[in-house]
This record gives structure tokens, sequence and C-alpha cells, in this order.
């Protein structure tokens, strides 16, 4: 039959044999003396071993309590590192970021990784969803921190970098060219009808060619060369490219990436996920910006 090893006892005995004696280890483990003695007793008795030589008037390890103090420190570790990870004492906070799921890449990947050795303690809750409804989570105290994309700014954000949108398709497709275009949007995304009112502008007739607001259907059903859709520069997934339109399809809008940030004054890991967020989009905005198809 099994025997296990009661590990407040295994916690006690560590301690007398690391600190030298049992008056400084129930000072450690705040328990008094007698506690910790009735302790080492009873691991001594369901063991059948002598582990503390009491002959002298110090204590020290016999060889069977050497032997099982290596055991115990790790079975300790192992005990709180579960604890722990399971019960989220690993944690010191959390911190819910939102982004459009278009503008994930690059940019989140590396400031998430920048945070998480800076502060390995807090956990980032990354949540993904269109504009619209980031801002309503934001405004709910739902987000901690957003990222927008829009065609400006509301009064609690700032505006990081302004990059245009563009036309992008199945890689050698031909829906660009048919008419009336199909474009396939979802119902929610932020560029719709702004794309909708520049074909409209140009005299374009165009329908949808889906309709949903599952960002997995919009890219099925352009990558099956099916309708078009339109994207901010340097964020085309590399099974879309850019549609090599030749002036045929209006040119689109600006659009600002922006950051709406809570009240982070007194929480400094907020406050550096922010700043981070702000250097990497600096970077990006010295960088000289072309209408190269960046592949990420």
């Amino acid at each position: 039959m099994p025997r296990n090893l009661d590990m407040t006892a295994l916690r006690s005995f560590v301690a007398v044999a690391e600190s030298g004696g049992v008056t400084r280890a129930s000072g450690f483990l705040n328990l008094t003396q007698s506690a910790v003695s009735m302790q080492l007793k009873r691991l001594e008795t369901a063991m059948g071993l002598d582990l503390l030589d009491r002959s002298g008037r110090g204590v020290s390890l016999t060889s069977a309590g050497e032997q099982l103090l290596s055991y115990a420190r790790r079975m300790l570790d192992l005990n709180d590192e579960a604890f722990a990870r399971l019960t989220h004492q690993d944690y010191e906070g959390e911190i819910k970021l939102g982004v459009p799921h278009d503008i994930v890449y690059p940019a989140i990947p590396q400031i998430l990784q920048r945070l998480a050795a800076e502060y390995p303690r807090v956990r980032v809750q990354l949540i993904s969803s269109n504009t619209r409804r980031l801002k309503e989570m934001f405004a709910q105290g739902e987000c901690d921190l957003i990222l927008t994309t829009e065609d400006g700014v509301g009064p609690e954000g700032q505006t990081l970098i302004e990059l245009p949108l563009i036309w992008i398709g199945a890689p050698g497709g031909s829906a660009w060219k048919r008419r009336p275009l199909r474009l396939a949007f979802e119902n929610e995304c932020i560029f719709r009808s702004g794309v909708q009112r520049a074909l409209d502008s140009a005299g374009i007739a165009w329908d949808m060619a889906v309709e949903s607001n599952s960002s997995r259907t919009i890219e099925a059903t352009v990558s099956a060369d099916m309708a078009i859709h339109a994207a901010i520069v340097g964020t085309i997934p590399n099974y879309m490219e850019v549609v090599p339109h030749g002036n045929a399809l209006p040119e689109l809008q600006m659009t600002s990436i922006n950051l709406y940030a809570s009240d982070v004054g007194g929480n400094a890991a907020l406050n550096d996920l922010a700043a981070l967020v702000r250097q990497s989009y600096q970077a990006l905005a010295g960088a000289r910006v072309s209408n190269a198809l960046v592949k990420v």
C-alpha cells in the first residue's frame, strides 16, 4: 500500500536542517517550537527512521536525514511550483489588450514578448475583435488598452501612425476585373463603408460576395478569388497579394492606427505596455513607408 509523506512535516524538516535548529526554524515558519518538534517526530515515526541527531548541543542530520533532505527540497519546490501555477498566485496582475485582428501582426507579438521579459508575473489577455467592438469594450472598462483602425481619432485616443488602405485579392486572381465588383468585408468592418463610397464616387458597380462577421470566412472568400478586400499596407497575409489594378480601381483613404489607454498612473506594467506600443509604431512611422507588399 502506498505511503505518503506529509508536506507540512517535510517543510519543517527542511527549515530545521537549513536553519540549524528548531528555534530559528519556528520563527521562519511562524509556528511554535513545540509544533515544529511534533511535525519532525511525526515524520520520523511515519518513516521509521531517525532523521535528526539530537545527542549534541545543536541539531544535525543523520545519514538518513541527509538523504531525505535532497528529496524534500525537490518535492517542496515542485509542490510550490504546481500550487502557484494552478492557483494563479504566480501572477501579480492582468492586462487586457484589444487589437483588431488585421493589425495583430507584425508588431503585437514582439511587443508582448518584450513586456513578458520585463514583467514575467503579469498576465496579458489579448482580445482580437473589430474596432467598433473594441471601443465599446474600452468604454465599459472591459479592456485596459486598445488599438483601433479608424478614419480619425476619438477624444481619448492618440494616433500612432497613418497608413494607406490598399486593394488585395487572391494571388494571380481576376476578381478585381469583374463587374459588378464583388467585395468581401465583415459586417462590422470599419473599412467597409469607406470602400463602398470610393467605388460609388468612381462609378463602379459593386455587390457584397459574403455577409459574415468571421474574418476566416472573408479570408477564404478572397483567397478563392471570389471577391476582393482592402487592408492596411504592411499587414497583408502571404496567401493574398496587392491587386495590380493599374488605376482601374479608386485609391483608398489613409487609415489611422490609434491607441486608447485607460488611466494607467498606478500600473507600471500597463504604462510600459503603452510605451512599448508607442515605440513600435514610432519606429514604423520613422521608417520609409512604401507600397511594396510586406509579408507577415
